[in-house]
């Protein structure tokens, strides 16, 4: 019988293995450098549809009806591979604090240009790197109830 159960755990765990050509494992990107995703940031102009903290441009008008906010607080931590998903396939995930209609069109895709033709492989990396330590892992505070019982 246990060793049913072993087995019968085996497969199952063998099953929920991705596999096949769209399969991730086995792929990593370079390290990137965060001075220059910095300057990658800034030339690629997403200002234009994004708000950072330190990198305000009051100056510089909206391509959407609202910004997309970057970093800061999150209860859970941002990934490196999230961040570089967003960028490649933007419509893959669209921001959970924001209406539909304000970061997709009617087909449900983002509107958030594709940089896919332009941006090279170093240029991602070195973007995602500058990215990721934007997002702070902000500590659940647990709601301390009080006891009902006598």
């Amino acid at each position: 019988m246990k060793k049913l159960v072993i087995l019968t755990l085996f497969a199952f765990a063998l099953t929920g293995c991705e596999q096949g050509k769209h399969a991730s494992t086995g792929f990593s990107l370079p390290e990137g450098d965060a001075k220059r995703g910095e300057q990658v940031f800034l030339s690629y102009d997403c200002l234009a549809c994004h708000t950072l903290a330190g990198y305000e441009d009051p100056e510089r008008e909206s391509l959407l009806p609202k910004r997309v906010p970057l970093g800061g607080d999150r209860t859970r931590i941002t990934t490196y591979a999230e961040l570089v998903t967003s960028v490649i396939n933007p419509s893959h995930k669209l921001a959970k604090s924001m209406w539909p209609e304000e970061v997709s069109d009617e087909q449900g895709q983002s509107l958030m240009t594709n940089f896919n033709d332009v941006m090279t492989v170093t240029e991602l990396t070195d973007l995602v790197t500058f990215l990721q330590p934007q997002y702070k892992l902000k500590a659940f505070n647990r709601t301390n109830y009080p006891n009902y019982f006598p």
